[in-house]
């Protein structure tokens, strides 16, 4: 099959003048719609914005190629325009896009297709091609060109494959693998950036695509071992185990179009790192990239035990604030919570999930270190941290006088268990070859529990002081200084709207709530303030793209009505298109709405004893009208600052032009 086999000339369009992004793929899908691809034309182009959603498609070099693949296609097709005025399509490198192509993809069969499409993908590469697409006068010349150029490849192609035997007897010099989530364009174009930089630098490579239909040209086992080291150019996980000894440079699939020299030159070098697999499948974001700091590194490791630990928190702390909801006949005496059997239920399971909590934390922070071994010493160094068994109690047995080094101690365990089994790890590499099959099962775990639980009987007392006069600072604070403190936790929320302050801020909320902080009120008062502040720029974007429409596009107006759904769900996330597309106007808009919003809950002693759930949880939230009330305003007051500071777009922008 032949590019042009999927591009018929009615898919065609010389000269188009899109005015936005939304209209030229309006555009586009139009025009695969005459060519007869399309079953459901305005589900088509729903996918295709979906896609976009995700990054977007503009490629850089005046090209774009956006692409779906769904049932609302009946056929693979193809559809072009050439733009000579260009269009702003957020491409990678901000120019605007004047060569356009839309790809469809149907669910479900057979990926013959997806091998033109690669190909198209690769020609496009090419400078001089795309100059002579742009300056087409018909569709017919389009084609030609584009037949002309698919038959120049498939020649250079050929050439390659006869030299194939002797470049595997001489074994190559760099190995690699590219892949994105749709495995469509990106992943070929990436492939071909790489072979073509090699080829101009001397450079033997060979590279494993793994697109929709499956890995091409798979790296086989004399590949890796005769080879300098690896690039693994994705975005999406890519089984790293047969690379283990190796070095291994890893990155996101975009660097692979653009840099592929300085991808090249990290292995040709000698300066990636050498990745070492410790069982289990891994991935691509997980192994060694050069310039990710000593910080990225402990925040992705801190960000794994945090992600496995939240469904603890949330489900266990939920089920705990039904039991309080359900119970309004212990209402105020010492058993509430518990005082009837409904309760009891709910009480009993959400306090045993929500005990998980730190050991969870600690446990999968030590596994991001050190992989599968450093799971049961995080888990022992956690459960510890917990309970603050120390050296003094080995001599009593009396565990009363035990206290709990809290969320600092288990933060602490999970990252000495992590680095200490990596210890053992090195320290047993000189072992026998005859006990490789016992370490992981013997050794690891014995000598690992052994020694993050020596170490945490000793350092548990100085956490047990230190989170001691946390709480007790935090439950001494008066209503001024808890205002304040309820401001920067709500404003912390939409500083990076899931990133590190939004989840250190999350994270000092919850644990927050843990009975064995011993901070009761306050503690809740503190996850009030964080839960208000996450749920104000969502609903601030809802507010803002349905009372001033002239500030947004039509697409824009359409995913701000989700926010609101998201807002009140808790869910900050919602926000981050926007903020992404115009973070000087949304970010501190933003921020001043949920540092207001968290404040004012301080404000009116707002207490909630679940960890999420938003707006839906307002039946447990401790004076949960004047809380609804907080949001508001916080909403409000972002919606007004953001939208009174942004200025308003032209009509045909906006599409409000009558």
């Amino acid at each position: 099959m032949r590019i042009t086999d999927l591009l018929r000339p009615e898919s065609i369009k010389i000269g188009g003048a899109p005015a936005t992004k939304d209209e030229a793929i309006d555009e586009l899908v139009d025009l695969m719609a005459k060519g007869g691809n399309v079953a459901d034309k305005a589900a088509y182009a729903a996918a295709v914005r979906e896609r976009e959603a995700q990054f977007s498609t503009g490629l850089g070099d005046g090209i774009a190629i956006p692409h779906a693949k769904t049932a609302a296609v009946s056929a693979p097709g193809l559809a072009a325009m050439s733009a000579p005025g260009g269009v702003d399509y957020e491409s990678l490198d901000g120019e605007p896009a004047t060569l356009l192509f839309l790809i469809a993809a149907p669910e479900g069969e057979a990926n013959t297709h997806l091998e033109v499409l690669s190909r198209l993908s690769t020609l496009l590469l090419d400078a001089d091609f795309c100059s002579a697409l742009r300056a087409a006068k018909t569709p017919e010349e389009f084609r030609a060109l584009v037949d002309a150029e698919e038959d120049k490849h498939r020649a250079a192609e050929e050439a390659k494959a006869a030299g194939a035997a002797a470049r595997d007897a001489a074994g190559y010099d760099v190995v690699a693998i590219t892949a994105c989530p749709t495995g469509i364009a990106h992943t070929y174009m990436a492939a071909e950036a790489l072979e073509k930089k090699a080829a101009e630098m001397g450079v033997r490579i060979k590279v494993e695509t793994q697109g929709s239909g499956g890995a091409k040209n798979v790296l086989s086992a004399e590949d890796v071992a005769g080879a300098r080291g690896v690039i693994i150019a994705a975005d999406k996980n890519v089984d790293l185990a047969r690379f283990d000894g190796k070095p291994l440079y890893s990155c996101p699939v975009s660097r692979g179009i653009n840099e592929p020299e300085k991808l090249i030159g990290t292995i040709m070098d000698g300066t990636a790192s050498v990745y070492h697999h410790a069982g289990g499948a891994s991935e691509a974001s997980s192994a060694s990239a050069e310039g990710e700091g000593i910080g990225r590194k402990i925040y992705k490791d801190l960000m794994n035990g945090v992600s496995h630990m939240l469904p603890f928190v949330i489900g266990g702390g939920i089920l705990t604030a039904i039991a309080f909801l359900v119970d309004q006949p212990g209402l105020g005496t010492a058993a509430y919570g518990s005082s009837i059997p409904a309760a009891a239920l709910f009480k009993t399971i959400g306090s045993e999930a929500f005990g998980f909590m730190l050991p969870i934390l600690a446990g999968y922070i030590a596994m991001s270190i050190a992989d599968r071994p450093g799971l049961a010493p995080g888990f022992v160094g956690g459960i510890l941290a917990k309970t603050g068994y120390d050296l003094a109690y080995l001599g009593t047995l009396d565990a009363s006088t035990l206290v709990s080094g809290g969320f600092i101690a288990a933060l602490f365990a999970g990252f000495a268990a992590g680095y200490l089994t990596l210890g053992i790890e090195r320290l047993c590499d000189r072992l026998p070859s005859s006990l490789e099959g016992i370490k992981p099962t013997l050794i690891y775990p014995v000598f690992g529990v052994l020694a993050i639980g020596v170490v945490m009987l000793v350092l548990n007392p100085l956490f047990a002081l230190i989170n001691t006069g946390l709480n007790g600072f935090l439950k001494g604070l008066g209503t001024n200084n808890i205002v304040l403190l309820g401001l920067v936790l709500g404003g912390m929320m939409s500083v990076d709207m899931g990133g590190p302050f939004n989840k250190a801020a999350y994270v000092f909320g919850t644990a927050a709530l843990d009975p064995a902080s011993g901070l009761g009120t306050t503690g809740q008062i503190m996850m009030a303030s964080v839960m208000v502040g996450g749920m104000v720029p969502p609903l601030a974007i809802a507010l803002s793209t349905t009372l001033f429409k002239n500030r947004w596009t039509k697409s824009d107006r359409n995913a701000g009505i989700v926010n609101y759904i998201m807002g009140l769900s808790f869910i900050t996330e919602g926000a981050i298109p926007f903020a992404a597309a115009d973070p000087g106007h949304v970010l501190p808009s933003c921020i001043i709405g949920s540092a207001v919003a968290g404040g004012l809950s301080a404000l009116f002693g707002c207490t909630s004893p679940a960890p999420h759930g938003g707006a839906w949880v307002t039946p447990v939230i401790g004076n949960g009208l004047m809380w609804l009330v907080a949001a508001l305003v916080g909403a409000v007051v972002a919606c007004l600052i953001l939208s009174l500071w942004k200025k308003p777009l032209p009509p045909e922008e906006s599409g409000l032009a009558k």
